[in-house]
């Protein structure tokens, strides 16, 4: 008991300091003169504020050092809380009901960028920039900032940093403390969304529009301010600064911050997610591009590779913008789009799905398996870039895999229940599950997920939270061992 009220104090810090967040749509409600939304995230910011507040105080006296497992509870029960206060503007502002405001909520923390919003054109620009600044926070995610603070309330970070990423990972501790660590990989990301807005507006949009897509961008979310996305500004320069910033998203944080402090961009050279992150991609565009030209759906050659390369991109790095309604391409390509969102983003990425490493090592494990049958007494130790990988990791991949799959599976024939045709049931559950925004079928990029019913919307609102906190983070709080002492 004394555990859960030690967690619900750090519920109410974590609260408290998330009421700060919204001075970014109070002060973009004053600049463009929204009064009512003013009013109405002021009372949010408010009310939020003082329910953190009583949660901290009512608990200080149970404030103590998180045990490992506790890590998991909070940050199982930090980003429920967080997107259910995320939540309440949309309820508000925008008299949405619960299901669809936790929905958006949750994708916008989670990064999924899906929406059940029409009218994104005519939305005020303050409820428009919260919907990107969830994006924002979420992509390094509200524990990792949280790691940076919590220690100044005396409670130690290393427990959520754990529980944030669970299953093998390489080693991101970059500096001594985890505190410096999280506060390092906050200022890299901070730097690059800074640079991604000037360049977006340099290449023609508003510094309103390029704001909110430069924090859905480095979010590797999908949030746009049209109902068009970026296929509203019909801009191929635009278009391509987005694509170098979702393949700069996809990848892992911590190199980056290598790679910039101490001036060695062979960090990327030595880094193995790095570099199929890039094959992976330009095969992909490459194949993709010479179907749909074979297709005939473009007049000429440049046109077929500029809107494969943006839809590839942006799918495969679970970015989620569109420009194109690919559901109406090839079926081979849209699925195949699918399955990149799978496997590309690297660990450490803002990116959702398996994570790049994992999938090197499953990649690994099948050869040393194949081999190891011709040569059933060898020795044959997994590298990764000249480590050697543990048996422990291998096992944790192999289960978490299976898990991801079979959670997709379980997920999927859920949704056939409620009588949703198979393509949008198994694509809805793969892109939220992904965080990687629209399906095909009905949530297909030229609509949205406004069709579904409450009951489908909660599903994908699971998935989009299971894929966002990997799984295991979640899944074990249900097993008689976690709550065992």
């Amino acid at each position: 008991m004394r555990s859960i009220l030690a967690i619900v104090n750090v519920l109410g810090a974590l609260l408290a300091m998330f009421a700060a967040y919204y001075l970014l749509p109070v002060l973009t409600a004053l600049v463009y003169g929204e009064y009512p939304e003013l009013r109405a995230f002021l009372v949010c910011a408010l009310a939020t504020l003082v329910l953190g507040l009583l949660l901290l105080f009512s608990t200080r006296r149970y404030r103590t050092e998180l045990k490992p497992r506790d890590g998991y509870l909070l940050v199982s029960l930090s980003w429920l809380v967080m997107t259910a206060a995320a939540a309440v503007p949309f309820v508000t502002i925008e008299r949405m009901s619960l299901t669809d405001a936790y929905f958006e909520a949750m994708s916008g923390l989670s990064t999924t960028g899906s929406t059940v919003i029409t009218g994104l054109d005519a939305l005020p620009h303050a409820v428009n920039l919260w919907r990107h600044a969830l994006h924002w926070l979420g992509g390094m995610g509200i524990i990792v900032l949280a790691v940076a603070i919590l220690p100044l309330l005396g409670v130690g970070g290393m427990q959520m940093y754990r529980a944030e990423t669970p299953g093998p990972v390489k080693d991101t501790k970059l500096t001594p403390r985890i505190t410096e660590t999280a506060k390092a990989l906050w200022l890299v990301y901070a730097g690059m969304t800074v640079v991604c807005v000037a360049t977006l507006w340099a290449a023609g949009m508003t510094p309103f529009d390029a704001i909110c897509h430069a924090f859905s961008v480095m979010a590797l979310g999908g949030f746009s301010t049209h109902d068009a996305s970026v296929g509203y500004f019909d801009s191929a320069l635009i278009e391509t600064v987005l694509i170098v910033f979702m393949v700069v998203a996809a990848m892992n944080f911590s190199t980056h911050f290598v790679a910039i402090r101490k001036g060695q961009f062979s960090a990327y050279r030595r880094d193995p997610e790095a570099r199929w992150v890039l094959v992976g991609l330009a095969v992909s565009v490459v194949i993709a591009t010479a179907i749909i030209h074979s297709a005939e759906l473009y007049p000429d050659l440049i046109s077929a590779f500029r809107h494969t390369a943006f839809s590839v991109i942006t799918l495969a790095t679970t970015s989620g913008f569109a420009t194109e309604d690919y559901s109406l391409w090839p079926m081979i390509v849209p699925m195949w789009m699918l399955f990149l969102s799978c496997v590309i983003p690297s660990t450490g990425s803002t990116g959702g799905g398996i994570k790049l490493f994992r999938s090197l090592i499953m990649i690994k494990q099948w050869f040393r398996e194949t081999f190891a049958l011709v040569h059933p007494h060898a020795v044959i130790p997994l590298k990764i870039s000249g480590v050697v990988v543990s048996n422990r990791v291998v096992n944790s991949v192999l289960a978490f895999v299976f898990v991801y799959f079979m959670t997709i599976v379980i997920l999927t024939f859920v949704m056939l229940t409620t009588r949703l045709d198979f393509i949008t049931a198994f694509t809805a559950v793969i892109a939220s599950i992904n965080n990687a925004g629209p399906g095909l079928g009905q949530v297909g990029p030229a609509t949205n997920f406004a069709t579904l019913n409450d009951f489908q919307t909660w599903i994908c609102t699971l998935a989009m939270f299971l894929g966002r906190i990997e799984l295991f983070t979640f899944l074990i709080l249900f097993t008689r061992t976690f709550w065992r002492k």
